[in-house]
């Protein structure tokens, strides 16, 4: 990918979002899923969110990329060169999570801002960026992600649990859907959506036959360095490697599923220090 051009520069500004299709190539992708779906050691480190209805998300989550192919993708120039371009800063790995949303029975997530509960971590700028890359194709029907299309300018608002997960107020919410275009966000395998932290967005359960997989890496300025210590990484130089390494690094067996997983049951505090009142 080469420099962000304007237009996706004024998209991400304005409206908090914008998509970067075929950022990865089919080869790529296959690569990404043929490791994901045959990691023994995510499937045993997943967790699941209760999404407040009594289904789950599974999602598998580690902080430093490592030098497989999970690490090929955050670490790749195509992806950083255009994170630091939006953050005006160095980007950091905060970290990176592979969402599960499996054919029939994953669950939804709540409208929320990640910043809403990234905040809690000791952030105190939301100068951070996410980028979720599409490892199964999203439709409605599989529970693709849906946005409100300009809410970052809103900042930050007050979020609560629900069920297992951090959830915007609902009050808010409800009135943000009236001022602001509910899009969904359908992608190919390959597509790449880079998000702003205050962008409130949700998902709905996979009712269908086939999975939902994505691939989320998360960045955060070197000057917005957390000012106390959380179960995310404080600044931490980000070494970016040559896009061809992805596929060199998915083709060696030994190498590509290499990274260490967080222990998210035991060690994620942003959602559950939250209080399930709105005020507080």
């Amino acid at each position: 990918m080469s420099a962000l051009s304007e237009t996706q520069i004024k998209a991400y500004n304005e409206d908090g979002y914008f998509f970067a299709r075929e950022l990865f190539s089919a080869e790529e992708i296959q690569l990404l899923r043929e490791t994901a779906t045959n990691d023994h050691a995510m499937d045993q480190a997943a967790s699941l969110r209760d999404d407040g209805t009594g289904a789950s998300v599974r999602l598998t989550l580690w902080n430093h990329p490592g030098d497989g192919i999970y690490g090929m993708f955050a670490r790749s120039h195509r992806v950083v060169d255009a994170v630091e371009q939006l953050l005006d800063d160095e980007a950091y790995h905060y970290h990176s999570k592979m969402i599960l949303k499996d054919a029939r029975v994953g669950g939804a997530w709540a409208w929320h801002q990640d910043y809403g509960y990234w905040y809690q971590n000791g952030l105190l700028f939301p100068n951070l960026c996410s980028v979720m890359i599409a490892v199964d194709t999203a439709t409605e029907q599989n529970g693709c992600l849906q946005v409100l299309k300009g809410s970052h300018r809103m900042g930050r608002v007050n979020h609560i649990l629900s069920g297992d997960q951090a959830g915007a107020d609902l009050e808010r919410v409800e009135h943000a859907k009236e001022a602001f275009p509910l899009v969904h966000c359908t992608m190919t395998a390959g597509d790449a959506l880079f998000f702003h932290p205050n962008l409130l967005h949700a998902s709905a359960a996979n009712r269908s036959d086939d999975p939902r997989w994505a691939l989320i890496c998360c960045y955060n300025a070197r000057s917005n360095n957390p000012y106390k210590e959380s179960h995310h990484p404080s600044y931490t130089k980000l070494d970016k490697v040559d896009d061809e390494m992805i596929i060199r690094v998915g083709q060696n067996d030994a190498q590509r599923a290499r990274v260490d997983f967080a222990n998210l049951d035991s060690d994620d505090r942003s959602a559950t220090s939250l209080s399930d009142d709105p005020n507080q």
